[in-house]
């Protein structure tokens, strides 16, 4: 798969960022993860439901870190290391959000404008993901994955006992039969489709409100290579025929484990017959056609948070306004 010069992707993978050397050599270390944890310099990153606490000081956004002496009960997963600085994710109730609904249930706005300098409010990845810094949202993208399968998969799918967790929060082990389970990625493609025109094709599913567009998308199946997948994908949900798939990026979308997979596909059809199950609209634009129909309101396009609006800035040559 090979990516010419004028399809590469245009802007930063939100998602994709973070410093932490993950240190997975010291997951099996019993001994140095309770040194770690009763470290006065540890963080911890709480996370309840897939969000945690941030706070904005000026422009930025910062998460909230607390010492482990800190830190709520609950279970316990290591992030890795960065400058000595050993980091965790702490499942468990987010302590001490103001408003009325407690435990992480009041968002911070998108816009922050209406949020105090200072104030610690409760967001997760959709919200802040993309003003987080690098070190914050490789933590929180990580947290939110390991929080998401742990909580699906407390007991063993041979004989059903509760599992305990083990390796720094990355294995869970069945103490009846000493089974091992590992958190669980699915691999999904997202393709951005051109025809011989170079227009886009974009589409909403039946779930999504009239305006709101995207690129294509679908899991990888078993036994299945990722371009197959792209293929198969687009002629199911629109039945046009694309070929030579080539790789852009990758993007964790831990909603709740995806890894979404980035592709530019030719189209050597146009005629669009959409899979009512999955697809309520399907069509294409020229570049001027979908900026009329940004700026007139009539489109709405993936946030910037998103590997799907990085691909379609990439066909379109430049940033894009129109957020969800």
């Amino acid at each position: 798969m090979e990516t010419s010069a004028e399809e590469q992707l245009i802007g930063p993978l939100l998602l994709a960022r973070g410093t932490i050397d993950r240190s997975s050599a010291l997951r099996g270390d019993g001994a140095w993860l309770e040194r770690a944890w009763h470290d006065p310099a540890s963080q911890v990153l709480v996370i309840d439901d897939g969000r945690t606490l941030v706070r904005r000081d000026g422009d930025e956004v910062h998460a909230v870190l607390f010492a482990t002496a800190e830190a709520p009960e609950g279970e316990r997963y290591l992030l890795g290391v960065e400058g000595g600085v050993a980091y965790f994710a702490v499942a468990a109730p987010l302590p001490g959000v103001p408003g009325p609904e407690a435990n992480g249930r009041v968002t911070i706005p998108l816009s922050l404008r209406d949020t105090p300098e200072g104030e610690v409010v409760a967001a997760g990845l959709r919200q802040v993901g993309g003003l987080l810094g690098d070190r914050d949202a490789g933590l929180l993208v990580y947290a939110v994955a390991l929080e998401a399968w742990h909580s699906s998969h407390e007991y063993c799918p041979r004989c059903g006992t509760r599992t305990r967790v083990e390796a720094g929060g990355h294995i869970r082990v069945c103490p009846r039969d000493e089974s091992q389970h590992f958190p669980r990625v699915d691999p999904a493609v997202i393709m951005m489709v051109r025809d011989a025109d170079d227009r886009c094709l974009l589409a909403r599913g039946p779930q999504w409100p009239e305006g709101r567009l995207s690129v294509l998308a679908g899991f990888v199946e078993p036994g299945e290579s990722l371009e197959h997948a792209v293929v198969r994908e687009v002629a199911e949900e629109v039945g046009v025929t694309v070929v030579h798939p080539r790789y852009l990026g990758s993007q964790p979308w831990p909603f709740p484990r995806s890894l979404m997979l980035g592709f530019f596909a030719d189209a050597v059809t146009t005629t669009l017959t959409p899979d009512a199950e999955e697809i309520a609209e399907a069509r294409w634009f020229t570049r001027d056609e979908l900026l009329q129909a940004i700026q007139s309101g009539e489109v709405r396009l993936p946030p910037p948070v998103s590997i799907a609006r990085r691909l379609i800035e990439t066909w379109y040559g430049g940033p894009l306004a129109g957020d969800w």
